[in-house]
């Protein structure tokens, strides 16, 4: 039996949905009870128009920051929708690449950090790949707590700096 892309998301995301704290993403009750022809036809549909709309989009016009809670590598929220605008914009322009860089706030050794980094990294590029995304396109860094974009020794700094970072230009010719 072929699966669609976006029967395959559904699993993969329910799947996803086990592992996480309560703020996994879950299955809408629409996707989940439709036939899997209706899917599949659905899929293609929506996979072409937004090829189309991202096709003439510019890398300005959506955020390149994933943020993430103290201590986690969970995408949640209004994250959930960067990490897809990207997906999208990746999809519509197949050749393009990009290099996910993990980051951290200054609390904890570097070790910790560093392995922090690397998760957050991981976790944008497998729900890129769930998304449609080639693992071509693709490339995981961690800088732990080495770059920060904010400094200072408070929770507004520390949550600017907890973030994977979508940086097209390190692949760019100019």
């Amino acid at each position: 039996m072929k699966m669609s892309k976006k029967a395959l998301m559904v699993i993969s995301l329910a799947a996803l949905a086990g592992c996480a704290t309560k703020e996994a993403v879950k299955p809408h009750k629409a996707t989940t009870t439709r036939s899997s022809s209706a899917q599949a036809s659905a899929a293609g549909q929506s996979s072409q128009a937004r090829s189309r709309s991202m096709s003439s989009a510019s890398l300005t016009s959506f955020s390149h920051f994933v943020h993430f809670r103290t201590n986690s590598a969970v995408i949640s929220g209004v994250n959930r929708k960067v990490v897809k605008e990207n997906a999208d914009y990746l999809e519509a322009h197949p050749n393009t690449r990009v290099r996910l860089e993990g980051n951290t706030d200054e609390r904890g050794t570097a070790q910790y950090n560093m392995a922090l980094g690397w998760r957050r990294a991981d976790a944008v590029k497998h729900m890129l790949e769930v998304l449609g995304v080639s693992g071509k396109q693709l490339t995981t860094i961690s800088f732990g707590k080495s770059r920060p974009l904010a400094m200072g020794n408070n929770p507004k700094a520390w949550a600017v700096n907890r973030r994977v970072y979508f940086d097209y230009k390190y692949y760019s010719k100019g």
